[in-house]
């Protein structure tokens, strides 16, 4: 008889755990996250590009696909999709950068650069960082988080970015094009909202024009609206004439200057209750107040004037008039010869730095100086402004 032995039993502990099982490696969890975050974010921008819809459209297709990317790394990783989102987070971060330095030229609306905004430096750093992390899975498919705990945490606050990057999406400021011709060019400038015409019956805006610093442009609407309100006083040029302003004998020009010649010589300055000169338009035959011209004192020059509103506002002179001798009431009788001269018995008065502030609508914008014969003499190396921007277009 065979005797038949049982293997022995091994005793198993009954409060042994049990082995849970493992849980499948995410490797591109936080490459979506940021993807699905910058997607969210550009979804948000949408409605603030609602003035240019073909940039509309495109943050709708980039939203598209980095939602689409992120969800796809998140749930199906593969060195496929991998390659795929390198791909479209480089495009993405390269398509930021020339946005923001030279503008997208096919793209209406993105074809003007503007300054780096909270949301769309947000949306960049998201795709360069989804693109790194795609790149190193892409060259080591098989690596699996270290620490899966930190890449969890880390995921979670990506997706948390995207709440204050939807917020300063929707507050997004979008530049608009305007063209300003400054020293003679005519050069496209970015403001941040439309530029708004001048129009004396409506709120001032002169913002749009490149390099004007928003204290320049507040002194410069300050100083128009003042004069709105206040040089009116002088519309009769008769109530005028009775406070010691004389005419320089210009009227058939078509705009007439009345200058106090008191006022020159006072300390007020850019003040529309004491205007050096007021000027009227006379093409009708009657004389409408139409614009006030602000002197400095005589000892002043184009090197010493003071900044109202930058390139906004220019000062010129008269150096080439030639006035009839009368210590009163002097008039503009002819212009000075080639070497500069008046013939006597005409002189040639001290120029001094004049501005003019219009109450009305000018092509050239509220600080235009008059056009040809009437218009002065700019400081040496620049050529005179004409802000079409904020002009009336007539």
């Amino acid at each position: 008889m065979t005797a038949t032995v049982d293997p022995p039993v091994r005793d198993v502990p009954a409060d042994r755990p049990k082995t849970k099982p493992a849980r499948p490696a995410r490797p591109l969890l936080v490459a979506g996250a940021a993807s699905l975050t910058a997607g969210i974010v550009h979804a948000a921008a949408i409605g603030a590009h609602h003035d240019h819809p073909q940039a509309a459209q495109w943050f709708a297709i980039v939203a598209m696909f980095q939602l689409a990317w992120g969800v796809a790394a998140i749930v199906w990783p593969s060195r496929r999709l991998a390659i795929f989102g390198i791909g479209l987070n480089v495009a993405l971060v390269i398509g930021w950068a020339v946005a923001k330095t030279k503008g997208i030229p096919f793209i209406s609306g993105l074809d003007v650069p503007e300054g780096v905004q909270f949301a769309d430096a947000l949306c960049a750093a998201l795709a360069f960082y989804a693109a790194m992390e795609t790149t190193t899975y892409a060259l080591h498919p098989r690596r699996v988080p270290a620490r899966p705990k930190l890449a969890n945490f880390s995921a979670g606050l990506l997706i948390a970015l995207a709440f204050p990057g939807m917020v300063e999406a929707g507050n997004h400021v979008h530049a608009h094009t305007s063209v300003v011709i400054v020293n003679g060019k005519a050069t496209q400038t970015t403001a941040a909202a439309p530029v708004v015409k001048f129009d004396p019956t409506k709120p001032l805006d002169f913002g749009g024009v490149a390099g004007v610093t928003p204290e320049e442009q507040a002194r410069a609407e300050n100083l128009v609206a003042d004069t709105l309100i206040r040089l009116p006083q002088w519309s009769d040029s008769a109530v005028a004439e009775a406070h010691g302003f004389h005419t320089i004998g210009d009227g058939a020009t078509g705009d007439e200057h009345l200058i106090n010649w008191s006022y020159i010589n006072d300390d007020k300055i850019l003040d529309p209750d004491f205007p050096e000169a007021l000027v009227y338009n006379t093409r009708s035959g009657k004389r409408v107040l139409e614009a006030a011209m602000f002197m400095l004192k005589p000892g002043s020059t184009l090197d010493t004037v003071p900044d109202i509103g930058g390139a906004l506002t220019q000062w010129h002179i008269h150096d080439n008039l030639c006035f009839t001798n009368d210590p009163v009431a002097p008039r503009v009788a002819g212009l000075t010869t080639s070497g500069g001269k008046c013939t006597p018995p005409l002189v040639n008065l001290e120029p001094v730095p004049m501005i003019h502030v219009w109450i009305i609508n000018n092509p050239c914008g509220p600080f235009a100086a008059l056009e040809g014969v009437g218009a002065g003499q700019v400081k040496p190396g620049e050529t005179r402004n004409c802000d079409a921007a904020h002009g009336s277009g007539l």
